[in-house]
């Protein structure tokens, strides 16, 4: 397979998509694919930020902290969040399978998970660890970079604590020094994660490469073509991003009017049954619970139906681009021709 630039990749991923998803079409092989597809690529996840406008000053009335915690609160705060750990990691590690299980459908043109979940076992779980490591690590810059910040937040918890109102200049002065802080770290993680499941996946995979064989691989190929590696990293930042906000202009009247026609519904169901009592309450409550299940249930449906094409065609994208530069992925995204053999020559 020839090297494809970053740009080209594009028409290539949305023909391998055609080709797996709707060639030959099936609604329920359709829907588990797309299910998968979102699951795997994570195309449900946001970045979300708030502002609060307003200029700080003496004579604004004073807040109450955020700060004021119970120590018994705090306790259980913290065993919620390590239960909420314990359970992410696990949900990772099953996503992480599913990962190289599609993986295995894309590459080989097959409609099959469970092959790729069980044949992937092995690297599946060496790359789960290589991602803790790297989360790890993450975190621990994230802790050095928030120790010089550490002290203004104490003392902003001890003032609190006293009984004094929120400070808020001193609470600005310690925000937007980290706005560009996080957004770097933000930046780092897109990385990372780029570098992790588009170049070092396929080489743990195919190769059975550890994580350090297949980290010089991938930096190999990186430093060999580093304008075309960042031209792909936009890209494949933006292509999400484009798809995303082109699906939602395209269905914001329709859903729109979805939206209207279930909350009309409801409303109409509610007021019916507004006094209602007895088994007549209970009907209209079954009645709301049922038409919110049926939008719910609509609305998931929607969502794997659209979700499913882009987020295949943002792997299709990435495997196609480092299959150019991978020969053994290459190879098996497009097979060369065999070899033509040159028999010896009968003369008559």
């Amino acid at each position: 397979m020839r090297a494809i630039s970053a740009a080209d990749a594009v028409s290539f991923a949305i023909q391998r998509t055609k080709e797996f998803l709707f060639r030959p079409f099936s609604w329920g092989t359709y829907l588990k694919l797309g299910l998968v597809a979102i699951i795997t690529e994570g195309l449900g996840s946001n970045f979300n930020s708030s502002s609060h406008h307003g200029t700080p000053s003496g004579n604004l009335p004073p807040l109450s902290s955020p700060f004021n915690i119970a120590p018994v609160w705090i306790a259980a705060i913290a065993a919620a969040v390590l239960l909420l750990i314990v359970v992410s990691v696990f949900i990772f590690y099953l996503v992480t399978r599913l990962r190289f299980a599609y993986f295995h459908c894309l590459i080989h043109n097959t409609k099959e998970i469970r092959p790729g979940w069980e044949i992937y076992r092995a690297q599946a779980m060496r790359f789960f660890w290589l991602n803790l490591v790297v989360a790890f690590c993450f975190l621990l810059v994230v802790a050095l970079l928030a120790i010089p910040f550490f002290a203004g937040f104490m003392r902003l918890y001890q003032e609190t604590q006293q009984g004094n109102p929120l400070n808020i200049g001193l609470l600005l002065s310690l925000v937007l020094p980290l706005i560009p802080i996080v957004l770097l770290l933000m930046l780092a993680a897109v990385l990372a994660d780029i570098v992790l499941r588009d170049c070092m996946l396929p080489h743990i995979a195919l190769d059975d490469a550890t994580a350090g064989e297949a980290w010089n691989q991938a930096w190999a190929h990186i430093n060999a073509e580093r304008k075309q590696f960042f031209v792909y990293a936009l890209l494949r930042v933006a292509l999400p991003i484009m798809a995303v906000v082109g699906l939602f202009m395209v269905l914001l009247i329709p859903g729109l009017m979805v939206a209207g026609s279930v909350a009309a519904i409801e409303f109409g169901i509610h007021s019916t049954f507004a006094n209602a009592t007895g088994a007549s309450a209970l009907v209209g409550v079954l009645l709301q619970g049922f038409f919110g299940l049926l939008a719910f249930g609509f609305l998931l449906l929607a969502g794997i139906c659209l979700g499913g094409p882009v987020s295949t065609g943002i792997r299709e994208y990435a495997l196609i681009f480092y299959g150019g530069r991978y020969r053994e992925l290459g190879d098996i995204l497009y097979p060369p021709p065999p070899a033509a053999t040159n028999g010896p020559l009968e003369i008559a």
